[in-house]
């Protein structure tokens, strides 16, 4: 593990020839050890080279977390292959499109995105059920007989690995291809996490996003077992948890929402957890304390992009004073922050907010055949050392604690002021109707744009709009006031719990 390469494939290989009878993958319908999915993975492997895909080739994957999900993934990439997995979620041109920019040479799929993947059609590319359902060719007859073993490959650092497609919160998604070097330099940071042989993770976010890949495949890579849970709801969580002895888990912090608030929650042996992780979306500091309080283990919050570029790492349970921050720049991660014209910010300054910009190891290649798309994320310092653009505005502490404000794009300006949004949310939490709140810039005559919000209110509170705009107002400075309160039975997000804002800015303009 502390090479300076290596292929997850290979180590479970090694994990298959050691522990062939341990746990690997589990969901609520098969378990695989590790002599299983070593088996399986070799004949993912053989069929696709059989069906002429070759290293750096790539396939696409729409479907339901589950265990033949990850055995593809992880097949694939014994052959050299890329993985794009897909959101089910996607409409049917965006995924049409995604597909098509991939270059994939098969569709893997499951009953749970024929909507968006629509019928077969002759001539298109072809598709494989992992289900069973009539949405493809059955995985079962489409594999390799039992026992055949794939042409060895010899993978590259600089090879794609995978190609994640961002969530679509700013407009149409973009293909961020990640080699094989950079998910290795993740890996090797699993041993930090207490990941080993005996890790058990449940994982409830869906397998085509970054933020459950970060976790998943360093449990694989130790030799844990990975839990699968294709749908979450709060109290299936609170069962599995309990049912698997969980050790790590991944959640995003709406999903810590919904289980502090959940009755039954102090009724669940929890005493397993060593580590819970978070990325993603703000994590407000309450909530933090409350998990800190209340969920045996530790609390780690990941800040980063899928790009890659740089981390910043908060143990929360180790810096309880800290919890409204992100925390420091996680070891080999270089973060700064550069200001409107492109000039860093001095080290040190502790009084100016700047964007974030990062490098690491850990970096995407670029975006998909998007050239221009990269050049735009890209940052280089005056040595000409290559920086990703984060989109966020932030400041670092006296402690080198950095502390988000919003994305730069978020900010309203508004009479020539900057107003962060995550400013105004945070006056709105300390309200006691308040369960969740966005407030967004929405355009103005008389001040250029103007704050707006929109809250969810908490059961068996009756406080009206007009009440709690006035109680906000009083709580904020005068260039901060919010000029309109909405209510809203839950604020849209996307499957990794990000609020989709740009659906709120089209709710004020109809």
């Amino acid at each position: 593990m502390e090479g300076d390469f290596g292929t997850i494939a290979d180590l479970v290989r090694l994990h298959a020839q050691h522990t062939p009878d341990h746990a690997a993958l589990a969901d609520a319908q098969q378990a695989l050890d590790y002599g299983a999915l070593d088996a399986l993975m070799d004949r993912i492997a053989a069929s696709l080279q059989r069906d002429g895909l070759k290293p750096g080739d790539a396939i696409a994957v729409c479907a339901a977390s589950s265990v033949n999900y990850a055995a593809v993934f992880l097949g694939a990439l014994r052959a050299g292959v890329a993985v794009a997995p897909l959101a089910p979620g996607s409409t049917p041109a965006s995924l049409a499109r995604m597909i098509e920019d991939a270059e994939a040479r098969i569709l893997f799929t499951d009953a749970s995105a024929a909507e968006v993947v629509g019928p077969v059609k002759e001539g298109g590319i072809p598709r494989v059920a992992l289900d069973g359902s009539a949405a493809g060719q059955g995985l079962e007859s489409w594999l390799a007989p039992a026992g055949t073993q794939p042409r060895a490959v010899e993978t590259q650092p600089s090879w794609p690995f995978n190609i994640i497609y961002s969530s679509g919160t700013t407009g149409e998604p973009k293909g961020i291809v990640q080699g094989h070097g950079m998910r290795w330099a993740h890996v090797q940071r699993g041993a930090r996490y207490g990941y080993g042989p005996d890790t058990v993770t449940l994982l409830s976010t869906p397998l085509y996003s970054n933020t459950t890949l970060v976790v998943f495949f360093p449990t694989i890579a130790f030799g844990g077992c990975v839990v699968l849970m294709p749908k979450f709801d709060a109290l299936g969580y609170l069962q599995l948890a309990q049912k698997y002895r969980v050790t790590h888990t991944m959640l995003v912090p709406v999903q810590y929402q919904r289980l502090m608030a959940h009755p039954r929650f102090d009724a669940h042996d929890l005493s397993s957890f060593r580590f819970k992780f978070s990325t993603s979306a703000p994590f407000n500091a309450a909530l933090k304390a409350d998990v800190l309080a209340r969920w045996p283990g530790g609390l780690i919050e990941f800040y980063g992009m899928t790009e890659g570029g740089g981390t910043c790492i908060l143990e929360a349970h180790l810096n309880p004073t800290k919890l409204h921050t992100v925390g420091q720049p996680a070891e080999g991660s270089d973060i700064r922050l550069i200001d409107e014209d492109g000039n860093e910010i001095p080290r040190g300054n502790t009084e100016l907010a700047g964007e974030v910009v990062g490098h690491s190891a850990g970096m995407m290649t670029g975006y998909h055949r998007q050239p221009a798309k990269t050049r735009e994320a890209e940052w280089f310092d005056a040595s000409g050392k290559r920086f990703i653009r984060t989109g966020d505005v932030g400041r670092f502490d006296a402690d080198g604690f950095l502390t988000l404000f919003d994305r730069k794009k978020d900010m309203i300006i508004s009479g020539g002021f900057n107003i962060y949004p995550s400013d105004l949310e945070t006056v709105l939490r300390g309200h006691a109707a308040v369960a969740d709140v966005a407030v967004i810039g929405v355009p103005s005559e008389q001040w250029g744009e103007t704050p707006v919000a929109f809250v969810v209110r908490r059961g068996g509170h009756a406080t009206s709009e007009d009440a709690l705009l006035q109680w906000a107002n009083a709580q904020l400075g005068k260039t901060q006031r919010l000029a309109r309160l909405h209510f809203i039975d839950e604020l849209p997000r996307s499957a990794i719990g990000k609020v989709l804002k740009r659906e709120l800015r089209e709710l004020v303009g109809r």
